[in-house]
């Protein structure tokens, strides 16, 4: 399936942003089971500022969020893509945009927590230069999240 994508910058009241999300969700009550309260917990789109959309001819395929952690860091949210568009380099073409995002706002690294158990996202974050860190925030002491640190360019 060749296409042309295209990104947009927009904000976590989108329609197609939260209609990416749900579909999210929806997958990840299956990944985090019993645990899927206590992610969702910090993952309302509500208060979320920076959302990036990649776009196809048939709409929004793919999402990915930023959420201000401290003063120096942005944390990655919401990354998802339609399971139909995956394996297409569509996830690294919006945590690309984001981390570009972030340096644009004067951010010098983003920070991210997925769960062990998907192993795709995992896989992604490493392969972008993502190196794990100790579990931050909420997540510290959590078995089943791995986190994650990317230092941007200057």
């Amino acid at each position: 399936m060749k296409t042309n994508y295209k990104i947009i910058r927009t904000d976590g009241r989108d329609d197609a942003f939260l209609n990416l999300v749900a579909r999210l969700d929806q997958e990840l009550r299956v990944y985090d089971g019993e645990d899927h309260s206590f992610y969702s917990q910090y993952n309302k789109t509500d208060k979320i500022e920076h959302a990036v959309l990649t776009m196809s001819e048939d709409g929004a395929v793919a999402c990915g969020a930023l959420r201000p952690f401290g003063t120096e860091s942005m944390e990655i949210k919401r990354m998802y893509v339609l399971p139909e568009f995956r394996r297409m380099g569509i996830s690294k073409l919006i945590l690309q945009e984001l981390e570009l995002w972030s340096a644009e706002l004067g951010y010098r690294r983003c920070i991210l927590e997925t769960g062990k158990r998907q192993v795709e996202a995992v896989a992604l974050y490493r392969n972008c230069q993502y190196v794990e860190i100790p579990n931050y925030g909420p997540y510290k002491g959590v078995d089943n999240s791995i986190c994650f640190e990317k230092w941007l360019m200057p």
